[in-house]
């Protein structure tokens, strides 16, 4: 399964590039993120609360190190800020919907600056059903925007004036491991925008949590 979706997500980096094929790219994008949804929706069905919060591999250099909590906390906030802050202009769902509340997070950042036992401490404050509501309503929102693009969208840049929305927000830590993410996303026109945050970001996160639940139960 992983080759396909990886060859999946290849191929819709070349089909966003031209516009004869962009409707394809944007079909396929959103298979892409129902596949690989699907993925973190069987974790739930499959592993206890705490497979969620262990880091098995903690320390080693990868998405591997963290936990699963943590990293379907962090594909959604990213997602949540990139598509409602700097592509929408409004207001993200995790605030609109009074989401720290209902997660009990101690922070509403992307959880970039975390490092180690910090991520093991974050991942044990979160309420998981809460999370994955929070994941869902993020994607629909996300998945509604996609299918409104037309190729023309894809050259459009982000505004000076929606960078300094972003910075006052405080939405991304000002640590070294995080504050890098807004200089990054505002350098980005829409076509890099989708072809990280809601794809490839996607895939490296959610193979992680898979490395992770097999390490879990490889005995």
């Amino acid at each position: 399964m992983g080759d396909e979706l990886c060859k999946l997500c290849l191929n819709i980096k070349d089909e966003l590039s031209s516009e004869t094929t962009f409707q394809v790219g944007i079909d396929n994008l959103l298979l892409l993120r129902r596949r690989l949804f699907n993925i973190l929706s069987q974790l739930k069905a499959d592993l206890c609360r705490e497979d969620f919060n262990a880091m098995p591999f903690i320390g080693a250099d990868g998405f591997h190190s963290k936990s699963i909590a943590y990293s379907i906390w962090h594909i959604f906030r990213i997602e949540d800020i990139v598509v409602h802050t700097l592509i929408n202009c409004d207001e993200q769902i995790f605030f609109s919907d009074n989401y720290q509340e209902k997660i009990g997070s101690p922070i509403i950042t992307t959880g970039n600056e975390l490092v180690g036992q910090q991520i093991a401490d974050f991942s044990l404050t979160l309420d998981l059903d809460a999370l994955y509501q929070y994941a869902s309503s993020v994607k629909a929102s996300t998945d509604k925007m996609l299918k409104n693009l037309i190729f023309d969208d894809l050259k459009r840049n982000v505004a000076a004036e929606d960078k300094l929305r972003l910075e006052s927000l405080e939405v991304v830590s000002l640590s070294e491991n995080a504050r890098w993410l807004i200089d990054y996303w505002c350098s980005q026109d829409l076509h890099g925008l989708i072809l990280m945050p809601f794809s490839e970001h996607w895939l490296a996160h959610i193979f992680a949590c898979m490395t992770i639940r097999n390490k879990l139960y490889s005995k």
